[in-house]
């Protein structure tokens, strides 16, 4: 009867081994990550680098230390000036506000750090051999660069605005001293700080295509050294109506069309300035994203 009973049990399968699901399974894409984890994960990572945190607080000193420093000189100018009838001339015939551009006097020193700090953010992943876990977690690579890219970019904006705001106020009540006033609320003031703030931002950018270009820490530094503070210095000593030329379309040149009141003689005009810049940011951006695609980690 028990004999009987076995047979007509049904035989069962065998439990399905690993190998088996891997060999399933191994056909099969799975879905990568979403750009919003990948996003996260980059801010995360990039919030917990002690290194980070003191360049965000360095340009921040930085900034507001230079706008003070920047009111006590521009105070002292208008003084003389006061006291001179034909320094009072020559200021008068400058135009514009003297006192407008004090919170972004920093700005040269901020773009030198925060495009650092772009630099660093990639080539670190490089030499301390991190990519190769980036990179593991997201195969696809463009979405670990976008994430960067929107974190270094959206920081240095937001760095820059709020320094240049802490800067311009720290610098009101010293240009009182002088007889001079600094209105924050203007429309003048607010555009010097966004367009500023939206420079930064694209030195940051440019600064991380360079490490991911370049993928050394001190490599990378040096040629954003060289574009904007070399190069505008080169090309200003070396004579020609070339170099002379040229150097209109140096990224750093950008900046003075883009916040002037009205047209500066022997500049681009708006529009161009903002196009130079673009393309400053969007070549070697578009650049590193096809080469960090192609290139071994």
């Amino acid at each position: 009867m028990s004999s009987t009973t076995t047979e007509s049990m049904p035989a069962r399968e065998p439990a399905p081994s690993p190998a088996g699901h891997a060999a399933r399974n191994a056909g099969r894409s799975l879905p990568g990550p979403t750009f919003v984890r990948v996003l996260n994960s980059e801010v995360i990572k990039f919030r917990s680098l002690l290194s980070t945190l003191i360049l965000l607080a360095s340009t921040a000193v930085v900034m507001v230390g230079f706008g003070a420093l920047s009111a006590w000189g521009t105070g002292q100018f208008a003084d003389a000036a006061n006291r001179d009838p034909q320094a009072a001339a020559r200021m008068a015939a400058q135009g514009g506000d003297l006192a407008v551009s004090v919170p972004t006097s920093g700005i040269a020193f901020a773009q030198l750090i925060l495009g650092s700090l772009g630099v660093l953010l990639m080539s670190a992943e490089f030499t301390t051999g991190m990519a190769r876990s980036t990179f593991a977690a997201v195969p696809r690579r463009l979405p670990a660069f976008a994430a960067k890219l929107v974190v270094v970019m959206v920081t240095s904006f937001a760095v820059t605005a709020v320094s240049t705001w802490v800067a311009g106020l720290a610098a009101v009540p010293i240009l009182d001293n002088y007889g001079l006033n600094l209105d924050l609320g203007s429309s003048q003031s607010v555009k010097l700080l966004l367009v500023n703030s939206v420079y930064v931002a694209a030195v940051a950018a440019i600064g991380m295509a360079l490490g991911t270009l370049i993928r050394n820490s001190a490599g990378g530094i040096m040629s954003l050294v060289g574009i904007f503070f070399v190069a505008p210095i080169a090309f200003q000593l070396i004579p020609g109506d070339f170099f002379k030329e040229a150097r209109k379309y140096l990224p750093g040149n950008t900046v003075e069309p883009l916040t002037a009141a009205q047209h500066v003689p022997d500049t681009l005009e708006a529009w161009q300035a903002g196009l130079v810049l673009g393309a400053w940011v969007v070549i070697p951006v578009l650049l590193a994203a096809v080469l960090l695609k192609r290139r071994d980690v």
